[in-house]
């Protein structure tokens, strides 16, 4: 009980000197407040861009072989040799008939060209829209929702019939709030009726993630806007591997078929790349631990930083009461008493800013998630903050 009383004493009057002297508690709250904002802050972004990332590169699966002609990483141990990736040639349809008649045990197999251009639609336009041009199965291959209209029917995409899905970012730019199923836009000048509109999926953190800025079209359509075996509409196989196989048997057999196909010698380097998802996934890891290393640099000089201010204002506070010490240890007081209620009302001091920078980031999220970019404060990081600020 008298340890109680001395606690319960102590608290008393932490409060008391930190609700009389507003000013000096303000300055103490404002340098914890920064502190635990960068700290927290700066993980709190970076679990957000990673969850972001990750989340985007889920739509493709972790079963999925891309065919390209550039490699998305280098082979484990050398360098990125561009100097001779730039001199491949790109795949073309006909390697996607051939793949798909010579494995018929994959379950999904498509080819995917892409543009820039500009899409219209009366005296609306959009510019640096990606169109993609797509064969069969890029519904089985790539998952999305419809938010209105249909998807091609496998005759449509084979006639290559002048046909479109569209983002849902276009349809708000372009349409202004009207349906765009039935209508007609142009596509680099080429007119393409509306079957479909994408779900929305929010601005995606890689390049090309998000189907919301996408123009979708049948590959044989897309021909006649652009070259099919020119570098400049960036043709790729996108491939399944089936229920049978495992994505390396199907990587070996993938390998195996396009060497044939090229006429490559066993000496020959393969003059393609066989990209995969848990590439960018190994790359990811890496990237985040460098970042994180140095977002705890960051916070532990921005922590130190609100940590010399308190207590420099605490020195402060037991200067100025040197004379309401000296009474209260004349009174009886003990050391202890006098240690706790410095040490509460710095950890109160603390608590308080570590909570108003807390409530920052929790205000900045809102602030995200309208720019489209999904920003969330995790159980982890308010506690960590909390126990950060505390200490």
């Amino acid at each position: 009980m008298r340890w109680f009383a001395v606690v319960n004493e102590s608290l008393r009057s932490a409060y008391q000197t930190v609700t009389l002297n507003k000013m000096r508690t303000f300055l103490s709250l404002l340098g914890v407040t920064i502190g635990i904002f960068c700290i927290v802050s700066v993980f709190t972004v970076l679990d957000s861009l990673e969850s972001n990332i990750r989340a985007s590169l889920d739509t493709f699966g972790s079963d999925i072989v891309i065919i390209d002609k550039w490699p998305w990483s280098p082979e484990e141990g050398t360098e990125y040799a561009w100097w001779e990736y730039m001199n491949r040639p790109v795949v073309t349809m006909d390697e996607y008939r051939q793949i798909r008649e010579r494995l018929p045990e994959i379950r999904s197999i498509c080819f995917i060209s892409a543009i820039m251009s500009t899409i219209q639609f009366m005296n609306n336009s959009a510019d640096n829209i990606q169109v993609w041009g797509t064969s069969e199965e890029f519904s089985d291959i790539r998952s999305f929702t419809l938010q209105s209209g249909r998807f091609f029917t496998p005759l449509e995409i084979g006639l290559g019939k002048s046909l479109c899905l569209i983002g849902y970012s276009i349809a708000d730019e372009l349409f202004n709030g009207l349906n765009p199923i039935g209508r007609t836009i142009r596509v680099n000048g080429r007119k393409a009726e509306v079957i479909g509109v994408f779900g929305k999926e929010g601005s995606s953190s890689i390049g090309g993630g998000s189907l919301d800025e996408v123009v979708l079209l049948p590959v044989r359509f897309l021909g006649t806007m652009t070259d099919l075996k020119d570098e400049s509409s960036n043709p790729q196989i996108w491939i399944k591997a089936g229920t049978v196989m495992t994505v390396s048997d199907l990587k070996i057999n993938l390998r195996r078929v396009m060497r044939s196909l090229r006429r490559l010698g066993p000496s020959d380097k393969d003059n393609f790349a066989l990209n995969q998802t848990s590439l960018i996934s190994a790359g990811l890891d890496q990237i985040f631990r460098m970042v994180g290393l140095a977002g705890w640099v960051i916070g532990i000089f921005a922590v130190l930083v609100g940590g010399f201010g308190i207590a420099n204002i605490m020195f402060v506070s037991v200067k100025e009461r040197t004379n309401i010490i000296g009474i209260q240890k004349a009174l009886g007081a003990k050391n202890q008493y006098i240690v706790l209620e410095v040490l509460y009302e710095s950890v109160l001091l603390s608590i308080i800013g570590g909570i108003a920078g807390l409530l920052f980031i929790y205000l900045g999220t809102f602030i995200a998630k309208a720019k489209d970019f999904e920003v969330f404060l995790s159980i982890d990081n308010i506690v960590f903050g909390l126990f950060i600020s505390t200490v």
